[in-house]
């Protein structure tokens, strides 16, 4: 009788101790810190993925800099201008964007890296650097933070367009 207890307490204790090494590795294998955010304009999305790193900026997989058209290149790089590089030094941030055309792109593209740093600043630095961030962004420009809702109204019969209308003829 002995050596069913003891063979049903050693079973047990081989148990808890599997379950303890699962639980050791999932921890171990927790993800870095990292926020993912998107933004949007008209029908195109950009989703950020902001991690710890060592400033790396990319927009579908080339930096930031070679972003295209030239002409609205710097409004992609308005979030790092208004803030100051420094405190993009210790996140990596990529880029994926979908959908629209060349400038929805470039504004869904900075509206999500906006997000992305205020979301990463909140989530593991503090609220006051959070709430610093997000008065300089909000200040300069709204659309930054917040998506702009206008949508393109859908045509209508009777004319060419959504709010056109055919010329009417008396005679």
């Amino acid at each position: 009788h002995r050596l069913k207890l003891r063979a049903a307490f050693q079973s047990r204790a081989l148990k808890v101790t599997h379950t303890q090494k699962m639980a050791e590795t999932k921890t171990q294998i927790a993800k870095p810190d990292s926020v993912q955010c998107f933004g949007r304009k008209k029908t195109s999305v950009a989703v950020a993925y902001c991690k710890r790193g060592k400033g790396l900026i990319k927009v579908n997989g080339q930096p930031i800099e070679y972003v295209k058209p030239e002409g609205l290149r710097d409004k992609v790089l308005e979030p790092i201008f208004l803030l100051g590089y420094p405190r993009f030094k210790g996140v990596d941030i990529r880029v994926r964007v979908r959908g629209g055309g060349y400038t929805s792109q470039i504004y869904a593209i900075r509206q999500a890296i906006a997000k992305s740093l205020v979301a990463f600043n909140q989530k593991y630095v503090d609220e006051a650097t959070k709430t610093e961030i997000k008065d300089i962004l909000m200040s300069y420009d709204r659309t930054l933070l917040v998506a702009d809702p206008r949508r393109c109204e859908p045509k209508k019969f009777g004319g060419r367009s959504a709010r056109a209308r055919f010329q009417k003829s008396y005679r």
